[in-house]
């Protein structure tokens, strides 16, 4: 008798791991969503930091993003969200535009 698995077993085999497959691809998507929607929210976190920063030194508001990038409190980097979104200040708040 030979050892192996028949086609019918295979293709039962590749079916369940499809299912499987196509079932956790909605919940990877909406777990990457929310990471990237926290991430943007503790980026908004810090240069709210970097405000109250520039306000401690100069005892002014800071007018934008380039205002705390020249004055080294934020890197370039830091200017904006992971998903590509600005954040923009206004009175004194950052906020993602």
């Amino acid at each position: 008798m030979k050892k192996g698995f028949t086609l019918l077993e295979m293709v039962f085999v590749l079916t369940v791991i499809s299912i499987l497959f196509l079932l956790t691809i909605p919940n990877i998507q909406k777990a990457l969503d929310i990471v990237s929607t926290k991430a943007c929210e503790a980026q908004v976190k810090v240069v709210d930091a970097a405000i109250l920063q520039y306000r401690l030194l100069y005892d002014e508001d800071a007018n934008s993003i380039s205002d705390l990038i020249n004055e080294g409190l934020l890197s370039e980097k830091q200017g904006e969200c992971s998903n590509h979104k600005s954040i923009e200040i206004s009175d004194g708040v950052a906020y993602v535009s």
